[in-house]
């Protein structure tokens, strides 16, 4: 496991960049699907890091919570090294398992990941539906809470998010996410 920070490669106000990806359901799905949400929260996240897996539970209920939100995770990881973030395994996660969120997604060529300069798991992207196109207002931590055991105090995703929904900016300090590094193909 190696420990990354997130970075930022996406500026505020940047335009989400568009993908077509197949999602756990077997659905495909695109910036569109959500089209009809007022914000749209993208997790780069993954069944076998215990980073990531430490946010199922928030990621859920975020998406239970707020009608107005999709909450999408997207695994980017390289499932030929890593089988247990393959399609069928994250199936098994969404119907079975520890994920309940609005969509769970599958990089298969990791071109998302790579759009969105995500580099580890999670590492969350927050967007606002500005007259029908997706805009950043918050890259960063979902929580205060950076090891798998840790108990979250702070929750700055919830803080974004109500920011948004209130029609207010977001007016919080970018911190890193940190988690495994996303399992690249050919590194």
């Amino acid at each position: 496991m190696v420990l990354k920070e997130s970075e930022t490669k996406l500026d505020e106000g940047d335009a989400a960049p568009s993908f077509e990806l197949e999602g756990a359901d077997g659905e495909t799905y695109s910036l569109e699907s959500f089209a009809e949400n007022e914000a749209l929260l993208l997790v780069f996240t993954c069944n076998h890091c215990p980073y990531a897996q430490a946010k199922f539970d928030l990621m859920n209920e975020l998406a239970a919570e707020y009608d107005d939100v999709a909450v999408v995770g997207i695994n980017p990881n390289d499932a030929e090294e890593y089988p247990e973030d393959s399609l069928e395994k994250m199936r098994e996660y969404a119907t079975e398992g520890p994920i309940d969120f609005d969509a769970y997604l599958r990089d298969e060529s990791q071109s998302v990941a790579e759009a969105y300069g995500a580099v580890c798991t999670p590492d969350p992207f927050l967007f606002e539906n500005q007259d029908g196109e997706f805009r950043l207002v918050y890259q960063g931590r979902l929580d205060d809470a950076l090891n798998p055991e840790d108990e979250p105090t702070r929750f700055h995703i919830r803080e974004a998010i109500d920011a948004v929904l209130a029609g207010e900016s977001v007016d919080l300090e970018w911190k890193p996410s940190q988690g495994c590094s996303i399992k690249w193909v050919d590194q």
